[in-house]
């Protein structure tokens, strides 16, 4: 995920459902806890976990671009296929140009998630 030491990591969309392992795997390597979306921090990545019926995930892509340094990613983790909550990929891909993102790549993480990376769309490309 590209996730270092010391980075600082915004986590919205928290439930109990969410992987306990792959939470702790991160926090393990930043050595930092997630701040919240009342955070007024510049992050290093923002981790969305998101599911089919949350809401307009476009919103919260603009949302998330408030915490996010500029070289920083946005990495949207939803239910893989077959799983309760399950988001379609044309969703996420559909959803990121009009936040002003581009995917970058998708990742099994989890048995029952998938993170998909987005970064900021560098000036002058559409």
């Amino acid at each position: 995920m590209g996730i270092k030491k010391d980075d600082l990591i915004v986590e919205v969309g928290y439930g109990d459902d969410c992987d306990s392992t792959v939470r702790d795997s991160i926090s393990a390597i930043t050595g930092t806890e997630f701040l919240d979306s009342n955070s007024q921090e510049v992050v290093d990545a923002v981790i969305i976990w998101w599911r089919d019926g949350d809401g307009d995930l476009v919103d919260e892509l603009m949302d998330s671009l408030a915490y996010l340094d500029q070289s920083g990613a946005i990495w949207v983790i939803t239910p893989k296929v077959n799983r309760a909550g399950h988001v379609e990929p044309s969703d996420i891909q559909d959803a990121a140009p009009t936040a002003g993102l581009s995917q970058t790549s998708s990742i099994s993480i989890a048995p029952d998630w998938t993170a998909t990376r987005l970064v900021a769309r560098k000036s002058g490309k559409r």
